[in-house]
């Protein structure tokens, strides 16, 4: 992808990127999900960097998760094509930043809205693989699945500027 058409850049490749004094630094902190299950650890911070804010949690998964969710094949887009839903290696995942709560006192990023099975059907991507658009409209679904996120919404710069990537 070039870099024109690139909308989220992990925190660690940007130099001239913080996270704020105000705010906590989740990197490594345990995420639980809706029952206080472990979905995984915040290994990065995903950032827009024309809303110059993190809008999504980079999550590496619990193994315990990906068992739960081995499901070899999505869904047919085409009757008789299976497709892989995930793959081995595929172990990271993206939490919009406006669905979890900090925990600051135990180090925990919590979400109420959404449960382990949720997160365990939920696709995964291998670490270091960069976010496209069209990952972040294959996953908001699992989510938010009483939300449409509209295609050229989706592609407008007005996208980040909702109430699912707002810090809570």
């Amino acid at each position: 992808m070039d870099d024109k058409n690139r909308t989220l850049y992990y925190l660690d490749e940007l130099s001239e990127y913080k996270v704020a004094d105000d705010y906590a630094d989740v990197r490594g902190w345990d995420v639980l999900d809706a029952n206080n299950r472990t979905i995984g650890k915040v290994d990065g911070l995903l950032v827009n960097k024309e809303a110059e804010r993190v809008v999504y949690l980079n999550v590496e998964v619990d193994t315990d998760l990906i068992e739960a969710g081995h499901q070899p094949f999505a869904t047919p887009a085409n009757k008789g094509v299976h497709e892989h839903l995930n793959e081995k290696g595929e172990n990271h995942l993206i939490i919009p930043i406006g669905m979890v709560t900090l925990n600051e006192d135990n180090k925990k990023v919590v979400t109420t809205e959404v449960d382990h099975e949720t997160f365990a059907k939920t696709k995964r991507y291998k670490k270091g693989t960069e976010i496209d658009r069209a990952y972040e409209l294959l996953i908001l679904p699992y989510y938010y699945p009483n939300i449409r996120f509209e295609v050229d919404i989706a592609a407008s710069k007005q996208f980040y500027n909702r109430k699912e990537f707002m810090p809570k």
